[in-house]
């Protein structure tokens, strides 16, 4: 908080700005790996937020990084040369593979037959034999979770009766080593317990199919999709209990490599947003704090409906000659500066008090925050990112 009240002193307009603290975001890396078994292959989907200064601090601790795009190729490229990319993603054209044989792309997760047919041909025409994980949409029931990637109808993976009929005719790639299977189906789940339940269900899937189609079998990608709390009566996902069950449940699997592609877990924690309250009034009996930024800067609030947790920094300074509007003990919505009625950060907040010129500091917005936002709608200028 130090850093942040030196930040804001400094500055002479309206405060808007992400700021990223680098230290805390190796730290809590190392924190995430050294429980986990050595079997565990850690990747950084790096979707999540994808800045060249996250990316270089996280290069010496993970395991590789997670990509879903030619872009994302690039910026992985940009900072390390040889470090391993998993590229997945449910539309891969010929350019993207293409360029990701060009950036020597390690494996693939290949959602279609189409997919594999594709990089089949491009491998081929290069000479090259590629390793590829087949991406399962699954017939089995899956736990509850904020966002449900599979096991009902979706554009991602390859349908369970579908691929079980594809198994039997991999001779028909001869540049592609399918090495194992990708089961990213959950995403922001908060109980390890279920999550190592549905970890267990992947495993036997997959080594059911190794003995029935006769596969080889090194790698079982389990995706990411572990939980930020984001409200205050959220139970968070405990970690260390998980490290210890999947320790306990890869001892019955030595010979299996498990791959983990987390983007939100990691780096949600490490990044505030900043918003200066620009005006307070009221509105049909209920109060509106308009701040200078919203949801083209930090979309997830609005993309997930939730009210985004925040504190108020208070700023003394008024060198105006008109009164000053605030609020005191009362439910306030924080809202953006866009033209529409659906930025909204936060709706019916009590707050302490609240008045133009203080600073909300929006807290865990590391991650999905600038990097899924519509950047220039409106074309108000961007916030400031700084990274400590």
């Amino acid at each position: 908080m130090e850093k942040i009240n030196e930040y804001v002193a400094k500055q002479q307009q309206e405060v808007c700005a992400f700021i990223y603290d680098l230290n805390s975001l190796t730290e809590h890396v190392q924190s995430l790996l050294n429980p986990l078994p050595e079997a565990v292959q850690f990747y950084y989907a790096i979707k999540a937020n994808s800045d060249e200064q996250v990316l270089r601090a996280l290069l010496p601790h993970v395991y590789g990084f997670e990509v879903a795009s030619m872009g994302e190729i690039e910026k992985v490229r940009a900072v390390s040369e040889t470090v391993p990319i998993a590229f997945g993603g449910p539309g891969k054209t010929i350019t993207e593979l293409t360029a990701a044989l060009a950036h020597n792309v390690t494996l693939y997760h290949l959602e279609s037959q189409l997919q594999m047919q594709r990089l089949n041909w491009l491998a081929q025409e290069q000479g090259k034999t590629v390793e590829v994980l087949l991406r399962v949409n699954p017939s089995f029931a899956l736990p509850d979770a904020t966002l449900q990637m599979a096991g009902k109808a979706t554009q991602f993976g390859i349908e369970q009766s579908e691929l079980e009929g594809m198994l039997s005719e991999l001779s028909r790639y001869p540049n592609l080593r399918v090495v194992g299977f990708h089961f990213h189906c959950i995403s922001n789940n908060l109980q390890e317990n279920t999550q190592i339940k549905a970890i267990e269900k992947y495993i036997t899937t997959a080594l059911q199919w190794q003995q029935q189609y006769d596969l080889e079998l090194s790698t079982v990608n389990v995706g990411g999709g572990i939980g930020v709390t984001y409200q205050e009566q959220q139970r968070p996902f405990d970690w260390s209990s998980y490290c210890e069950q999947l320790s306990a449940l890869l001892k019955r699997f030595p010979e299996l490599n498990i791959a983990m592609e987390c983007g939100r877990f990691v780096s949600a924690y490490c990044g505030v947003y900043l918003a200066e309250v620009t005006d307070v009034k009221r509105n049909h009996g209920e109060n509106f704090a308009v701040l200078r930024g919203g949801n083209h800067h930090f979309r997830l609030p609005s993309s997930w409906q939730h009210n985004h947790p925040f504190r108020v920094l208070a700023r003394e300074e008024w060198p105006y000659p008109f009164t000053r509007p605030e609020l005191n003990d009362a439910p306030v919505t924080l809202c953006g500066e866009l033209c529409t009625p659906k930025d909204v950060l936060a709706k019916g907040v009590v707050v302490e008090r609240l008045r133009a010129g203080d600073i909300i500091v929006f807290e865990k917005a590391g991650a999905y925050g600038w990097h899924i936002s519509h950047h220039d709608f409106l074309s108000h200028p961007h916030p400031q990112r700084v990274y400590l």
